[in-house]
C-alpha cells in the first residue's frame, strides 16, 4: 500500500509542476494567471510569452505526462506485483493529469490538462494495444477543428468528446474506455468558461501569422 501511495503522490507532484507559471516568472517576471486568459497552460503561454516559450511549455507539459506514464510507471509496476502493470500505468497517468489540472503549488488551480493528457496517452500507448490508433484519431480531430475554427478550446473539447467514442469503437480494454470517459469529463469541466464564450461568439482565435480579416 505504501508503494502505491508513493507512486500516486510522485505522479501527482510531477504533474503539478506549473510550467507556464514558472516560465512567466523567469522570462517576464509576471504571474501568468493574471495575464491573457489567466490559464496556466501552453495556449496562454503562447499568447502571453510568445511562440518559443509557448511551444517549450507545451513540450514540457507533454513530457510530464509521458515521463510518468512510461518511465516512472514502469519502475513502480515492477514493485507492485498485486496490481496489473497496465492498471498501475493508468492510475499513475491519471494522478499526473490531476496534478496538472489541480496543482498543489498554485492552490489547486492549474491548467486544462490537454498537453499532459496527450503525454500520458503517448506513454500508455506502449502498454495498451489499439491506443495508437485512438491517438491518431484525436490528433486528426484536433487539427481539423482548429484549422477550420482557429479556436484551441473548441478543438480540445471536440477531441475530448471523440475520445471515449473512438476508444469504444476501436475496442480498447474496458478499463481504458472508462478512463477515456473520465478524462473527457475532466476536459469538459476545465473548459466550462471557454464553452460559454464559444456559444457567445467571444472565444479568441489563435493565429500564428497575421490574423485574417
Amino acid at each position: 500500500m505504501a508503494t502505491i501511495l508513493a507512486a500516486l503522490l510522485i505522479s501527482y507532484l510531477i504533474g503539478s509542476v506549473p510550467t507556464a507559471y514558472i516560465f512567466g516568472r523567469i522570462l517576464k517576471g509576471i504571474d501568468i494567471r493574471k495575464e491573457g486568459s489567466g490559464n496556466v497552460g501552453a495556449t496562454n503561454a503562447l499568447r502571453v510569452l510568445g511562440k518559443g516559450p509557448g511551444i517549450t511549455v507545451l513540450i514540457f507539459d507533454i513530457f510530464k505526462g509521458f515521463l510518468v506514464a512510461f518511465f516512472l510507471a514502469d519502475y513502480f509496476s515492477a514493485r507492485i506485483p498485486l496490481i496489473d502493470p497496465q492498471n498501475t500505468h493508468i492510475m499513475m497517468g491519471l494522478a499526473c493529469i490531476c496534478g496538472h489540472n489541480w496543482t498543489i503549488f498554485l492552490r489547486f488551480k492549474g491548467g486544462k490538462g490537454i498537453a499532459s493528457t496527450f503525454g500520458v496517452l503517448l506513454g500508455l500507448s506502449w502498454r495498451i494495444p489499439g491506443l495508437g490508433a485512438v491517438i491518431a484519431v484525436l490528433v486528426a480531430t484536433w487539427f481539423v477543428v482548429f484549422l477550420i475554427s482557429r479556436i484551441v478550446s473548441l478543438a480540445s473539447v471536440l477531441s475530448a468528446v471523440v475520445f471515449p467514442v473512438s476508444s469504444f469503437f476501436l475496442k480498447l480494454p474496458p478499463v481504458f474506455t472508462a478512463l477515456s470517459l473520465l478524462l473527457s469529463l475532466f476536459v469538459l469541466i476545465r473548459h466550462r468558461a471557454n464553452l460559454i464564450r464559444i456559444f457567445q461568439g467571444k472565444e479568441p482565435r489563435l493565429y500564428f501569422g497575421k490574423p485574417k480579416t
